[in-house]
C-alpha cells in the first residue's frame, strides 16, 4: 500500500526544497501520477534549534508538535524533518504525540555500514547545536566509528558559513560559504577522515561527491532514498 510523506520544514526552506526535490527526482516513474503523495509544512518562524540546545533560546518543541499534528492531519503516514539538529527535541515532541519519523541521523548510520565498508574514523561538518547534541557522535560511536569535527576557527567558520549574513541560510550558495565548507572539509581528511558526514542540511547544498576524495555521507539524500522505500516506491536508477 502506498504511503504519503510528510516532510516537516521550514528549518529552513531552501534545505526543504532540495528534500522534496530528492524525492522527486530519486523515484523511479514514467509519468506525472507515479510521483509519491507529500504533504510539506514549510514554518520559518520555529526558533532556532542551535541556541535552544545550548540554552540560549526558546525551545523549539510547541512548533514542532503543531508541525507534526498538522502533517498528520493532512494524511502523512511517517514525517521527514530536513533539519538535523532538531532531532534532539524528538524525545519532548513524542511525549506529547506520537507519529512516526524517518531519521536522519539514524539512516545515515545504516547507510554508512552498509556502504562505507570498514570505516573506522568519520569527519562530521555541522552547526555547533549538533555537535553539542552528540547526535551524530552518539550513533556513529555505538557502531564503533570514531568522529571528528572541526576545531576552534574552523568550526566558526562553519557557523558563518551555515547561518552569517552572506551564509548558505541566506540563499548563498557559491563563493565564501562553499569555500568554508571546503576548507574545513579538507581540514578533516588532512586529520584522517575517511568519510565525511554532511551533518547540517545545509551543507549539502554546497558539498558534493565530486568536491572530496572520500565518501561523502549525506543524511538528506540518505534519508529521501529510504522514504521512497518506506513509502512503497522503487527508487530511481539515474
Amino acid at each position: 500500500m502506498k504511503k504519503t510523506i510528510g516532510i516537516l520544514g521550514g528549518m529552513g526552506p531552501e534545505a526543504t526544497a532540495y528534500m522534496y526535490n530528492l524525492l522527486i527526482k530519486k523515484t523511479e516513474v514514467k509519468k506525472e501520477q507515479d510521483h509519491i503523495r507529500v504533504v510539506i509544512l514549510s514554518d520559518p518562524g520555529v526558533p532556532p534549534r542551535t541556541d535552544a540546545v545550548l540554552g540560549k533560546g526558546p525551545s523549539p518543541v510547541p512548533y514542532l508538535v503543531k508541525g507534526v499534528k498538522t502533517l498528520m492531519g493532512a494524511g502523512a503516514d511517517f514525517i521527514i524533518m530536513p533539519c538535523v539538529t532538531a532531532h534532539y527535541f524528538i524525545p519532548e515532541v513524542r511525549e506529547q504525540v506520537d507519529f512516526k519519523l524517518l531519521s536522519l541521523v539514524e539512516e545515515s548510520v545504516k547507510w554508512a555500514k552498509l556502504k562505507v565498508a570498514g570505516l573506522k574514523k568519520a569527519g562530521i561538518v555541522a552547526s555547533t547545536g549538533t555537535l553539542k547534541s552528540r547526535l551524530f557522535h552518539d550513533a556513529f560511536e555505538g557502531e564503533g566509528i570514531e568522529l571528528i569535527a572541526p576545531e576552534g576557527k574552523a568550526q566558526e567558520e562553519v557557523m558563518e558559513a551555515i547561518f552569517g549574513g552572506k551564509g548558505i541560510k541566506a540563499g548563498y550558495t557559491e563563493g565564501g560559504a562553499r569555500e568554508m565548507i571546503l576548507s574545513c572539509v579538507r581540514k578533516l581528511i588532512e586529520r584522517g577522515a575517511k568519510a565525511v558526514i554532511a551533518g547540517c542540511t545545509e551543507v549539502p547544498l554546497v558539498l558534493r561527491d565530486a568536491d572530496i576524495p572520500v565518501p561523502l555521507i549525506e543524511p538528506m539524500r540518505i534519508t529521501a532514498e529510504a522514504g521512497i522505500e518506506a513509502a512503497g516506491y522503487k527508487k530511481s536508477r539515474k
